[in-house]
């Protein structure tokens, strides 16, 4: 515990005292510890008023007829006065040497305390039978490694009282087990004795530790007389140094931000006049910032005013940061996800407007198709797949597949570039060769992220004939009864992806198609797995595939619907590693 009536606490200068122009809020800052120091004044003139009028009069108290005596009272042994002291209390005498140096301490008594203590800690058997005065160190040979030699040697020097320090030291039982002894020591010179007093220590260095490792700690304002009585950790909490002054509670206002100086006048309000329990956040702008939790009550007599303010501070500063920080994060990832949210309905609904509704037309052509698009789990749930399939003035069937880099808004922008660039031009009616090297310029001329993959086909009813571009992308498969082959890429391999060099040619392979053949044009995320290569995948993809068409695909468009839903479930599963795209082609007659 500390205790002061020092009012020499040097407060911070108010801001804007320095010669800067005062702000409102310093203005209300001002105004309100003015108010404070008159609220605290007022305060201790009620207290002294009650004090006054509580004084006894002079020559005795109420209903007395003169001065009191007190009463004759027996004279004690000093067996009894030991008996009635509340701690454990040893009676050692200093063994002195022909030149009057202690050489030793016997231990020559104890008082109650001693006795019932030692019943409740010490296993029986551990110390042998009291029979008399016997060396201390002797008896408790572990506490000469403790500081009790020193303070006995310097009691006796001296004639003052020595301690409180801490002393931990052991007593083996007959077991072998160690009983841990912890007391705060205190040395009391006595006449020709030296007083060994024992206090159990471990609660108070536990709560002091608990009040320092949670910056906690407790001061008591004194309204009547100013002085402050505080726990050790009070400067700690308040970031003062260890020597300073205790800061009245008009000086704790001063170090308060501007903001916080009003919730503590009300604070203290509350206290002093309302006599409540009261408790506010407080931000300290000296000597550094940090936020103080602050939880006040009053104390005072039954009938008169409030004469000690009692509180508990919490350092809070870590805390609250925390809180703030977790909050500002927690904000942006709301808006982010907003932002997300806006991002996939935008790039949602431009799917649902750029993903073809295959035209009714087909079967006239011989021909029907099927597709499925799967998206991503664990992304924004929209990614750059894209599939066209169109008749052309020419009596053809045009028929792509592609992927566009990345996910989100820009991959389905650039998806819709390339599907709508690739509509138009495939009007020219120019062999898919060309078609892919014009969409390769168009994806070029995008800029250096816009890349992509496809497959672009085109079917000639009246040969039977699929002529297709590989740019980048997986191979097709055709499905022939209950037979699935990888198609071969085109001669000299498949070309470059769309929009990586400017210029690249293409070549194209041919596939003829029988009643029933069904191509199946099909992005990377349907078989990529993470860890694994092209072959395993691809060969994970064949048997899937034979599997699904074990029995053949029967003939209409629902069945073949239900072949490709089949494919994608049982090569993705309910959460794809990425966006997987199956098109289906079917010649029909």
């Amino acid at each position: 515990m500390s205790t002061t009536s020092d009012r020499r606490y040097d407060a911070p200068a108010a801001p804007g005292a320095s010669g800067g122009a005062a702000t409102p809020d310093d203005k209300r800052r001002r105004l309100k510890l003015v108010a404070l120091d008159a609220l605290l004044t007022a305060q201790q003139r009620r207290i002294r008023a009650y004090a006054l009028s509580r004084a006894a009069p002079a020559g005795g108290g109420p209903g007395s007829g003169g001065p009191l005596r007190p009463a004759p009272a027996a004279d004690p042994s000093a067996r009894h006065l030991l008996d009635a002291l509340p701690f454990v209390t040893l009676t050692v005498t200093p063994l002195l040497d022909g030149r009057d140096r202690v050489r030793d301490f016997l231990y020559t008594g104890q008082n109650s305390a001693a006795r019932a203590s030692a019943g409740r800690v010490v296993p029986p058997g551990t110390l042998p039978p009291w029979t008399g005065p016997v060396p201390l160190f002797e008896r408790f040979p572990h506490l000469a490694d403790t500081p009790v030699p020193r303070m006995l040697a310097e009691a006796h020097r001296t004639g003052r009282v020595q301690g409180p320090e801490p002393a931990e030291w052991s007593l083996v039982a007959p077991d072998g087990t160690v009983v841990r002894m912890s007391h705060e020591v205190r040395v009391a010179p006595c006449g020709d004795l030296l007083l060994l007093i024992w206090e159990r220590g471990q609660h108070s260095r536990t709560a002091r530790a608990a009040q320092r490792l949670v910056r906690v700690c407790w001061a008591e304002w004194n309204l009547g007389d100013g002085t402050v009585e505080t726990s050790l950790g009070l400067r700690g909490v308040l970031g003062l140094p260890p020597a300073h002054p205790l800061p009245s509670l008009a000086d704790l206002g001063r170090m308060l931000a501007a903001d916080s100086v009003e919730p503590f006048y009300q604070a203290v309000y509350d206290v002093l006049l309302r006599k409540r329990v009261t408790q506010c956040d407080l931000r300290l702008v000296e000597p550094r910032e940090r936020i103080v939790h602050f939880v006040a009550e009053p104390v005072r007599a039954e009938a008169g005013p409030v004469w000690t303010l009692r509180a508990v501070l919490h350092d809070v500063t870590e805390e609250r940061r925390s809180r703030a920080l977790a909050e500002q994060a927690l904000r942006e990832a709301r808006a982010q996800r907003e932002r997300a949210d806006a991002l996939v309905d935008v790039a949602e609904r431009l799917r649902d407007a750029v993903v073809p509704r295959f035209p009714s037309e087909l079967a006239r052509y011989g021909v029907e198709a099927a597709a499925v698009y799967r998206p991503e789990a664990r992304t924004a749930r929209v990614g750059g797949d894209w599939y066209k399939t169109r008749m052309l003035p020419s009596g053809q069937v045009l028929i792509a597949l592609g992927d566009a880099r990345g996910h989100g808004l820009d991959a389905v922008t650039l998806m819709a570039k390339l599907r709508y660039a690739l509509a138009g031009l495939a009007f020219t009616g120019r062999p898919v060769e060309e078609l892919t090297a014009w969409l390769n310029e168009v994806a070029c001329d995008d800029g250096d992220e816009s890349t992509a993959t496809a497959v672009i086909a085109r079917f000639h009813p009246d040969r039977n004939l699929l002529r297709w571009t590989c740019a980048g992308h997986p191979c097709p498969l055709l499905v022939r009864g209950s037979d699935v082959t990888l198609l071969g890429p085109p001669q000299g391999g498949p070309g470059m992806p769309l929009g990586v060099l400017p210029g690249e040619r293409y070549t194209a392979g041919q596939t003829l198609m029988g009643p029933g053949d069904v191509v199946l044009l099909y992005s990377d995320g349907l078989i990529e797995r993470r860890g694994s290569d092209l072959g395993r995948d691809s060969g994970r993809l064949l048997r899937t595939a034979r599997a699904a068409a074990r029995d053949g695909i029967p003939p209409g468009s629902a069945a073949l619907d239900a072949y490709v839903q089949q494919l994608v479930d049982r090569l993705t599963g309910p959460h794809t590693e990425d966006d997987a795209t199956v098109l289906a082609f079917r010649r029909v007659a």
